[in-house]
């Protein structure tokens, strides 16, 4: 090995449906890493060679190539089959890419409901008995963390603030303690 670190990428995060803000953070990612977005977030054509090429511009064409199925392929691979079924037939990453953010992540609209669902659905949340210091505050970062994916915006001293008035009253001695001892 010459002084570099082997970097092996898993398997891509696959897509049935469900959760396309989380997915496509993460599939974003895995092509960066495999140094495929380019051809899904830009659907560049690949020039014909022109007479007498040399031999760096067939390497350049044939990377560029190279790099648009790849991209491509990792896509079909990161889907369902059921989601596969709907974008076979599409012909560029970028297009596979457009078709997936127009169908699952909707329109601004419907982004805006989901939202509106997730803050409800954060100001309903109680700790439960059952419950550890730990799990409430981590259920509260997962709907904080959705917000944040759709595009809006739940501030950590909301959170904080929540996690404080609906802690449970065993806890109220230990966030009293935190009060007066941090800038919370």
């Amino acid at each position: 090995m010459e002084g570099g670190s082997i970097f092996s990428v898993a398997a891509p995060p696959i897509f049935n449906g469900d959760n396309y803000q989380m997915w496509a953070v993460r599939m974003e990612t895995y092509l960066e890493a495999l140094d495929l977005w380019e051809p899904v977030e830009e659907d560049y054509e690949v020039p014909p060679l022109l007479a007498n090429p040399t031999v760096a511009q067939i390497k350049a064409q044939k990377e560029k190539k190279t790099r648009k199925s790849k991209a491509k392929a990792c896509l079909f691979a990161a889907v369902s089959q059921m989601i596969f079924r709907r974008i076979m037939s599409l012909k560029s990453g970028k297009e596979i890419w457009d078709y997936l953010k127009a169908e699952y992540e909707g329109d601004g609209r419907i982004r805006g409901m989901k939202v509106l669902n997730l803050i409800r659905d954060f100001e309903l949340q109680k700790m439960k008995e059952s419950e550890s210091v730990k799990e409430y505050p981590d259920r509260l970062l997962s709907i904080a963390t959705k917000v944040r994916l759709l595009g809006s915006e739940l501030n950590d001293s909301r959170i904080v603030e929540k996690l404080l008035v609906t802690v449970l009253k065993k806890f109220e001695a230990t966030i009293t303690t935190l009060e007066n001892t941090k800038d919370l």
